[in-house]
């Protein structure tokens, strides 16, 4: 009898361990999930900056590009980040008010997603890209860096025309304040 009850409760013990266990397991699952929907939703932000770089929008013109656009959330030059690559103006209501505006932000009050985004020229100095060099600018890898493949190929493609590279950052903030911080780059030709 002694026997039986030492084994009911170390089973008991293993019982609740095992439910303990299971409920922080469902947990990070729920977690992860959560995480992988504000990156989703995220994604509308590159929606709204392409929007800006082509048509009609705000930054479609090299002049328009050479010199901070507040209202589009822009900054001609590299912005200051963090050790993790975020940019400060993501971080600081403050720090944002000098880049940007609250107006931007992307809202889906059902869902309770706010997606803040800045966009920023990877450039040292507000001018031209062409006048600023590669010294001043990152561009993308030109016609001559040869990246594999054979360089006899490679001199009988057309040379991509210069384009300057872009960085979009985007803090998307759901329920229970949980953040997520993306960040995507991509090249436009000057023209």
């Amino acid at each position: 009898m002694l026997f039986a009850l030492i084994v009911l409760v170390i089973l008991l013990a293993g019982g609740v361990a095992v439910v303990r266990s299971m409920n922080t397991s469902l947990a990070s699952a729920g977690n992860l999930a959560f995480k992988r929907d504000l990156i989703n939703q995220g994604e509308q932000a590159i929606d709204a900056v392409l929007v800006k770089f082509s048509g009609s929008g705000a930054l479609v013109t090299p002049a328009a590009r050479n010199s901070n656009l507040k209202s589009a959330n822009y900054s001609a030059t590299a912005l200051a980040t963090n050790d993790r690559g975020v940019p400060t103006a993501l971080l600081s209501n403050t720090a944002f008010n000098a880049v940007g505006t609250d107006a931007n932000d992307i809202k889906d009050d059902t869902a309770k997603v706010t997606i803040r985004y800045v966009i920023d020229r990877l450039c040292n100095t507000a001018a031209s890209p062409g006048t600023l060099g590669a010294s001043g600018c990152v561009f993308p890898p030109s016609v001559n860096d040869v990246r594999g493949g054979s360089s006899q190929e490679m001199s009988t493609r057309l040379p991509p025309p210069p384009s300057t590279t872009y960085r979009l950052s985007m803090r998307v903030t759901g329920p229970r304040d949980t953040q997520v911080f993306l960040q995507a780059s991509f090249a436009r030709p000057e023209q």
